[in-house]
C-alpha cells in the first residue's frame, strides 16, 4: 500500500475506462454481442480479466485494483436514499401488493436457499468451506456484482479473503446464466403460448440491441438545480456524495474501533448517512435542490465501472482451488431460481404471470436491469407494468435487503450461521400462507 500513489490510481481508472470505450463499441457493433444483452462494463471486464494480472499481464493494474469494489459500493449505497420523494410505504404496499410479495419472496427464498443448502449440503461435503459458502450464491446471483463486492467486504472484515472474488465470479455467471436462460425461457414461453405481447429479439428497439440511443429518443440526464456561476450543478451532486461517503468511512472507523467484536460495513453506515442526509436536506427545505436523476446517474457510473473492475480482479487461482463446490452451488441456484419462477410466479400473479415471472428470472439470476431487458422481449411496450410495479414495491423491499446483505456477513462469522436463513425461509412460509389462506394463491399453473 506504501507503494501506491494518486498515479497509480489515474492509471487504473484509465485503463478500465478505455476498456469501458472498447466495451461500448463491441457493444454497438457486435451482433452476437447484442443478442446476448451484454453490458458494456461486462464485456471491459472480460478484457481486463483475459489481459490482467490473473491472465496476460499486459494491463499495468496497479495492486490495488482489486480494491476498488469495496469503496465503490460505499457510492452505490449512499446514493440509494438521496433525491429519493416522499413516499407513504403503507399506501405503496398496498397499491403493489403482488409486486411486493414477489420481490420478498424471491429476496428471502434466494438468500435463504442459498444460506441452508451452503449449511446442510457443501460444509459437511467440503469439510474446509467456511460456513457462509452458500451465500456466495445469493451475493451474485440476485445481488449482482455490487452486493458481492458488498458481501465480499463483509466476509473480508472477518479473515475471509477469498470471498471477494467468488463472488464476483458468481455474479460474472449470475448474468450469463440470466441471459442465456432467459432467452431459453423466452422461447419456449413463446411456443407453448404463455406470452401476452408476440415479440420477438429482431422487433426489439435498436437502442437496446447496440446500446446506442438514436436523436429523437434521447433525454436529459438531469436538471441544473444551481447556477454554474456559484457552482456546477454536477459538482454539487457528485461533493454530496462524496461527502457522504466520506462521513461514512470515519464513522465506520469509529465504530470498529469502539466495537471491535462486531465489523460494520462501509456500505451500510453510507446508505445510513445518506438517508440521515436526506432527512436533514428535506426538514431545512434543501432536497429541491438535489436532482434525483443526477444521483442516479452518480450512482450508474459506480455501478459500471464496479463491475469492470470487479470482473477483471477475479482471482482466477482461487475460483479453481472452490471450482467443485462452487459448480455444485451454481447448479442448485439454477434449479431454485427455475423453481421460483415456474411456481411462486404463476401463483402469485393473476394476470400477465409469464411476464412478470420472466423478469424475476432475470432479477433473480443475474440484475434487475437483466430482468428488464427479458422483460423487453415479451412486453415490448412494457404494458404489463411491471417495471412500474417493481420500482414501488421494492421501496418496501430495499430495508429487507440491506439488513441482509449487511448482517449475513457478520452472523456467519461469529458463529450465527442458521440464524438468517431459518428467519428468511419462515418469511418465505408467511408470505405464501397468508395468500394461502385468503384464497389468492394459484390459479396460473
Amino acid at each position: 500500500m506504501n507503494d501506491f500513489s494518486v498515479w497509480d490510481l489515474l492509471i487504473d481508472i484509465s485503463i478500465i475506462s478505455g476498456l469501458l470505450l472498447i466495451g461500448t463499441i463491441l457493444r454497438a457493433k457486435v451482433t452476437w454481442i447484442q443478442s446476448l444483452f451484454l453490458p458494456a462494463s461486462m464485456i471491459a471486464g472480460f478484457i481486463g480479466l483475459l489481459l490482467g494480472p490473473s491472465g496476460l499481464h499486459i494491463l499495468p493494474f496497479s495492486t490495488q485494483f482489486s480494491t476498488y469494489p469495496g469503496l465503490l459500493i460505499a457510492v452505490i449505497f449512499a446514493a440509494f436514499p438521496i433525491g429519493a420523494a416522499k413516499v407513504n410505504l403503507k399506501e405503496i404496499i398496498h397499491q403493489v401488493r403482488n409486486m411486493w410479495s414477489f420481490s420478498m419472496l424471491i429476496t428471502v427464498l434466494m438468500w435463504g436457499g442459498a444460506g441452508l443448502f451452503g449449511l446442510i449440503v457443501l460444509v459437511p461435503l467440503f469439510t474446509d468451506l467456511p460456513s457462509g459458502f452458500g451465500l456466495i450464491l445469493s451475493a451474485g446471483f440476485v445481488g449482482g456484482h455490487g452486493t458481492a463486492a458488498a458481501i465480499g467486504d463483509g466476509f473480508l472484515q472477518y479473515g475471509w479473503e477469498e470471498a471477494m472474488d467468488l463472488g464476483m465470479t458468481s455474479a460474472t455467471i449470475g448474468l450469463l446464466v440470466a441471459i442465456l436462460g432467459g432467452l431459453f425461457l423466452v422461447k419456449r414461453s413463446t411456443e407453448k403460448g404463455h406470452t401476452h405481447f408476440i415479440s420477438s429479439f429482431k422487433d426489439l428497439p435498436e437502442e437496446l440491441k447496440t446500446g446506442l440511443v438514436s436523436e429523437d429518443k434521447r433525454h436529459n440526464m438531469g436538471k441544473e438545480t444551481v447556477s454554474p456561476s456559484s457552482i456546477d450543478p454536477f459538482v454539487l451532486h457528485l461533493a454530496i456524495i462524496s461527502f457522504v461517503v466520506g462521513v461514512a468511512y470515519w464513522l465506520t472507523d469509529v465504530l470498529n474501533n469502539l466495537i471491535p467484536a462486531v465489523s460494520f460495513p462501509l456500505f451500510s453506515i453510507a446508505f445510513v448517512v445518506g438517508l440521515l442526509f436526506q432527512m436533514i436536506s428535506r426538514n431545512v427545505k434543501a432536497d429541491s435542490y438535489i436532482d434525483q436523476r443526477v444521483i442516479d446517474r452518480i450512482g450508474g457510473t459506480a455501478t459500471d465501472f464496479l463491475v469492470a473492475f470487479g470482473i477483471a480482479s477475479i482471482n482466477i487461482t482461487v475460483v479453481l482451488d472452490y471450482a467443485l463446490p462452487l459448480t455444485i452451488l451454481f447448479i442448485f441456484g439454477i434449479i431454485w431460481a427455475y423453481l421460483i419462477f415456474r411456481i411462486i410466479g404463476p401463483n402469485i400473479f393473476q394476470d400477465f404471470w409469464l411476464e412478470k415471472s420472466l423478469f424475476g428470472w432475470g432479477w433473480s439470476t443475474g440484475t434487475v436491469a437483466m430482468g428488464i431487458a427479458l422483460l423487453r422481449i415479451v412486453d415490448p411496450e412494457l404494458k404489463s407494468k411491471t417495471t412500474s410495479d417493481y420500482a414501488l414495491a421494492y421501496i418496501g423491499v430495499a430495508p429487507f435487503e440491506i439488513i441482509i446483505i449487511t448482517f449475513s456477513p457478520i452472523l456467519f462469522s461469529i458463529g450465527f450461521s442458521w440464524v438468517m436463513p431459518l428467519a428468511l425461509l419462515l418469511t418465505a412460509v408467511i408470505i405464501i400462507g397468508f395468500y394461502k389462506r385468503t384464497g389468492q394463491w394459484g390459479g396460473n399453473i
